[in-house]
């Protein structure tokens, strides 16, 4: 059984520093803004394998650190919380959605409305592009 549930930021912390920085600290992972913003997990049978959070700011709003475990990817469960976040969005009044996406994932954004701007920037190495799309 697969759930989409608001969960604790602290919550997210284990599965972004395993799957996007697992070379880091795990303060690296934490986000200043975390204590505002509003986390989901997706759960497999109880088990948290797809985290992403969403901070609204008036008609916009931003997500950030979406990650799945890698043993848990390729079965649509990123697909399914992104797409639960973006119903939540819509439902908070939220009018238009962006992202900053690693450059590798832009063909997976672009599934959901995403559009790459020309805004790019390097962090740690990787290239990121910012991606935004009407809700």
């Amino acid at each position: 059984m697969v759930q989409i549930k608001r969960i604790d930021g602290r919550d997210t912390w284990p599965i972004r520093h395993q799957v996007m920085w697992p070379d880091k600290p795990l303060a690296y992972i934490k986000l200043p803004e975390d204590a505002r913003g509003l986390h989901f997990g997706l759960f497999v049978q109880e088990h948290l394998v797809s985290v992403v959070s969403l901070f609204v700011s008036g008609k916009t709003a931003q997500f950030r650190k979406f990650a799945t475990l890698e043993t848990e990817q390729g079965k649509g469960y990123g697909s399914q919380l992104l797409q639960g976040v973006f119903q939540v969005a819509k439902e908070q009044g939220v009018e238009r959605i962006w992202c900053n996406a690693r450059a590798s994932k832009v063909a997976f954004y672009s599934r959901f409305g995403l559009q790459a701007t020309e805004k790019t920037f390097t962090k740690g190495g990787i290239k990121y592009v910012i991606l935004n799309a009407p809700l």
